[in-house]
């Protein structure tokens, strides 16, 4: 991934300067996969003071995702997609962060992703004191929902062959509208990073993949791109609809394919 573009780290660092003086500010950056979200929120949190959480460490957990599942729509058994996050804990954070004191130190959950449940408590991080601001790296926070015509017409192969009746997106939908919105509406600043276009995705989201296996992009196996391919259709209705102005943000960063900024946006 790189480092943070300078430019981001400072124009994070001017919305914490400008937020509220009776809270840590609440700012979240959210974006396509692979778009810089965390990098960016961990840069500004090293460089400011504050503290970076990002919504991966909040995942509901297996248990609880596979009851999902089994109530509401199989898809609910992947992470990732709204309604599979725990936002009461991530809400706990906040708060206890807020107003912590200078010998408080608040642990912050950490996601197993290969193990796909969250660590157990006494492998969490901790953060000591109150941070000059609080960071949520999170994709989806901001976005709007869409109305129901659209949502009945298929996007990709996986809503085709696993949601033919839309019942999983109409879920998502519900999360987006209801308890997510309620959560972003809490923010001081929400900074969005928006992408030239959901085909970058795939290459970016290969990208990481690659720097974790030590491989350079194009030695990527083919197996491993065509499974991250289908991975991704499960965030592609959300992210095209944010790409198109379907969010509710303060801030809108346009990247290249680089991830370089190329315009600014209030």
């Amino acid at each position: 991934m790189g480092r943070a573009h300078p430019d981001l780290i400072d124009l994070v660092g001017g919305l914490i300067a400008s937020g509220p003086g009776d809270h840590p500010p609440l700012i979240a950056i959210v974006g396509a996969q692979g778009s810089g979200k965390t990098t960016l929120a961990r840069a500004a949190a090293d460089r400011f003071g504050a503290a970076q959480i990002s919504i991966d460490d909040v995942y509901l957990t297996r248990a609880e995702r596979e009851a999902m599942a089994r109530a509401v729509h199989p898809l609910f058994a992947h992470r990732g997609p709204p309604g599979t996050h725990d936002l009461a804990l991530l809400q706990r954070l906040i708060d206890g962060l807020s107003t912590a004191g200078p010998d408080d130190r608040t642990a912050i959950p950490d996601f197993d992703k290969r193990g796909d449940d969250r660590w157990p408590a006494d492998r969490w991080r901790r953060f000591q004191g109150r941070p000059s601001a609080i960071l949520i790296d999170a994709w989806c926070l901001g976005a709007l929902p869409e109305d129901a015509a659209a949502l009945a017409r298929p996007l990709n192969a996986l809503e085709r062959e696993r949601d033919l009746d839309g019942e999983w997106r109409r879920a998502v939908n519900g999360f987006v509208a209801g308890p997510y919105a309620d959560f972003a509406a809490r923010f001081d600043a929400v900074l969005f990073l928006r992408a030239p276009g959901f085909e970058v995705v795939l290459d970016w989201r290969a990208q990481q993949e690659a720097d974790l296996l030590g491989v350079a992009p194009a030695d990527l196996p083919g197996a491993e791109r065509a499974r991250l391919a289908g991975f991704i259709q499960y965030f592609e209705r959300i992210t095209r609809r944010m790409l198109v102005a379907g969010v509710r943000a303060d801030v809108t960063v346009t990247l290249d394919r680089n991830r370089v900024p190329v315009a600014i946006e209030p």
